[in-house]
C-alpha cells in the first residue's frame, strides 16, 4: 500500500479500537517578546505570548509519547547557571522568557495522574533550547530524534546562532537516543521515517529542513485523519491554510534569525501550506509556537 492510499483510506469503528491514541495538547513554555502583536497578531498590550505547543499521546501498547518537551525544571531552577547556562541571557532577554513551574512537561504529566516513568519515549522536532529543556525530567525515556540534529547540537556549533539555540546542558544527561535519517514510503510526498524503534506504526517523523538541517515533523494518524506537528517549520497562523503566507513582522523576523537556510525553509513551509489546503479534512497542520492553534487544538476546533 502506497504513502497515500494509506493516507487516504476510511477509519471505521475497528480503526478507532485498534488506534486508541488520544493526544493532550501543552503549553510547555511561555514568551513574551517586546512588541506585542508584531509578534502573535492579536495582544493589545506591549507584550507578546508566543508558546511552546507539545503533544503528549497516550497509546495503548506504548506508553505515553512525548513531542518535545519545552522548559523543563532544570531550565526552571537554574537557567543562567555558569559556565555554560542551560539558556543563553541573550535569547532570554529577548524573547522575554518566562519560566514557570506548572507548564513544564513533567508537572502536565503529573496533573493528568502520570508519573515520568510512564513517558517511554519522546521525539524531538529538533533539540533548540525552548523544545529540548525537559528531555532530562524523564529519565527513563527514548529520545527519538534525526541523527543530523543530534550530530549538530553535540558537535561544534559555530556562530552565534548555533551556540545560543543548542544547549549542551540540556542535553548530557539524555540516557537513550534513537537516531534516524529519512527512510521508508513517503507520507503525502514528503520524505518519511516510518517504523520509529519501540513505537506504533501510526506515529511517524517527517524531515523538515531549513530551520534546522534536521528539523523535522512528527504525524500521527488518529482515528478522523493526520495530525501532523510540524514544529518551527513555520511560526505563525496565517503561514497555512491559505493560499497566500501571512506572517507578523516579529516572527517573520525571528524565523530568518533561527534559519540554517532559507531556499529549503521557505520550499518546505510552501509544500506545508500545499498540504494544509489541499488536504484539508485529511490532515490537520500546527507548528510549536502559535498561540491560537494551541488554544483550537485544546479545544477540539477544527484548524
Amino acid at each position: 500500500m502506497s504513502g497515500h492510499e494509506d493516507s487516504r483510506r476510511t477509519f471505521d469503528a475497528q480503526d478507532r479500537k485498534e488506534l486508541g491514541v488520544h493526544i493532550h495538547h501543552l503549553n510547555c513554555g511561555t514568551d513574551c517578546p517586546l512588541g506585542g502583536a508584531l509578534f502573535d497578531g492579536r495582544s493589545a498590550g506591549p507584550l507578546g505570548r508566543i508558546v511552546c505547543h507539545c503533544l503528549l499521546i497516550e497509546t495503548p501498547a506504548h506508553g505515553l509519547v512525548l513531542v518535545d518537551t519545552g522548559y523543563g525544571l532544570r531550565d526552571v531552577a537554574h537557567p543562567h547557571r555558569h559556565p555554560d547556562p542551560r539558556i543563553s541571557l541573550p535569547w532570554r532577554l529577548m524573547l522575554n522568557i518566562r519560566l514557570r513551574e506548572q507548564e513544564t512537561a513533567i508537572r502536565q504529566v503529573e496533573a493528568l495522574g502520570y508519573r515520568a516513568g510512564d513517558v517511554r519515549h519522546i521525539i524531538a522536532t529538533h533539540l533548540d533550547f525552548d523544545h529540548a529543556g525537559g528531555l532530562e525530567d524523564f529519565p527513563n525515556a527514548t529520545v527519538h530524534v534525526m541523527q543530523r540534529e543530534y550530530d549538530d547540537a553535540t558537535g561544534p556549533r559555530r556562530g552565534i546562532v548555533a551556540r545560543n539555540r543548542w544547549r549542551t546542558r540540556q542535553l548530557d544527561d539524555v540516557g537513550a537516543w534513537r537516531r534516524y535519517g529519512a527512510r521508508g514510503e513517503a507520507w503525502f510526498g514528503f520524505d518519511a521515517v516510518r517504523d520509529l524503534d519501540g513505537l506504533p506504526p501510526e506515529i511517524l517523523m517527517v524531515p523538515l529542513p531549513g530551520h534546522t538541517w534536521g528539523h523535522a515533523g512528527v504525524a500521527i494518524r488518529q482515528a478522523d485523519g493526520w495530525l501532523l506537528h510540524a514544529g518551527d517549520a513555520y511560526f505563525y497562523r496565517g503561514e497555512m491554510r491559505q493560499a497566500r503566507r501571512r506572517c507578523t513582522p516579529g516572527l517573520r523576523a525571528y524565523q530568518r534569525l533561527m534559519e540554517v537556510d532559507a531556499t529549503q525553509r521557505l520550499r518546505n513551509q510552501d509544500r506545508l501550506r500545499r498540504l494544509s489546503v489541499e488536504r484539508r479534512g485529511e490532515v490537520t497542520v500546527t507548528c510549536t509556537h502559535d498561540p491560537v492553534e494551541l488554544e483550537r487544538c485544546q479545544a477540539g476546533d477544527p484548524l
